[in-house]
């Protein structure tokens, strides 16, 4: 978001899992006086906070509304399972959906997965939020799905997880409201798409200058003219000495 005229700023809401630290640091060397504000928000809010200009755009999770937003793809995460560390299911490297059938896996009802219910058998109640669902794993009362990021920000000593390999996958892209793809917005994608500094690519061009009066650009494939002292290339007759009459 622009503050004053004379004091930029740029805000950037991320969801959880989703670590910005790299971006943010290039920004940070590249813009050095414009501001870069995080703002951390739940997935289920992160379209309502950028329609309502709390950020100038933000990384999300898919699905969006591409009517209203643009978005970049960024990555697409691998789904994991989380369970105890002492679970049956520890003893392969990967499971399936179908593996999980006879377990009880929660669905928070911040769940970040495009389906009806996850695999499994359903819980009495559905947790609140994630943090809380992973909190019943470790109880040993039932699994959870997640995409690995989420494993990795909720880790704790007596949980681990296992790769599910025909679970639904959670994708990240960088969304922005299209209407307001401000020359802020244009650098941070240009930042996230790895353009070099010197890149103006996406950015407003400045117009072309007018060439001044009486001067015209020399034309292509004129050709120079000879220094002083030396012959043109076949521009006259050879001479050669005179010759001795008998």
């Amino acid at each position: 978001m622009t503050g004053s005229e004379g004091s930029p700023s740029f805000r950037l809401a991320y969801v959880p899992g989703v670590t910005p630290a790299k971006w943010v640091r290039i920004w940070n060397e590249r813009l050095p006086d414009v501001p870069l504000t995080l703002v951390a928000v739940p997935a289920a809010e992160a379209s309502d906070v950028l329609r309502g200009g709390d950020a100038d755009a933000g990384f999300v999770r898919l699905p969006v509304d591409r009517t209203f937003f643009s978005a970049i793809p960024l990555y697409t995460e691998t789904t994991v399972v989380m369970v105890p560390k002492d679970h049956l299911v520890t003893a392969a490297e990967e499971v399936s959906v179908e593996d999980l059938a006879d377990e009880v896996v929660f669905h928070p009802l911040d769940d970040v997965f495009d389906w009806e219910r996850p695999p499994g058998q359903p819980a009495v109640e559905r947790p609140a939020t994630t943090e809380d669902a992973v909190e019943l794993v470790a109880a040993g009362v039932g699994l959870l799905v997640v995409p690995q990021s989420l494993a990795r920000l909720h880790h704790r000593r007596d949980l681990t997880y296992r790769t599910v390999v025909d679970a639904p996958q959670s994708s990240v892209v960088l969304s922005w409201p299209e209407e307001a793809t401000t020359d802020l917005v244009e650098d941070f994608i240009g930042i996230v798409r790895g353009r070099t500094v010197n890149s103006t690519r996406g950015r407003t061009q400045p117009a072309a200058q007018p060439q001044p009066k009486g001067k015209r650009p020399e034309a292509a494939g004129t050709r120079r003219k000879p220094a002083a002292g030396k012959p043109a290339r076949g521009g006259g007759a050879k001479r050669g000495k005179p010759r001795r009459r008998s």
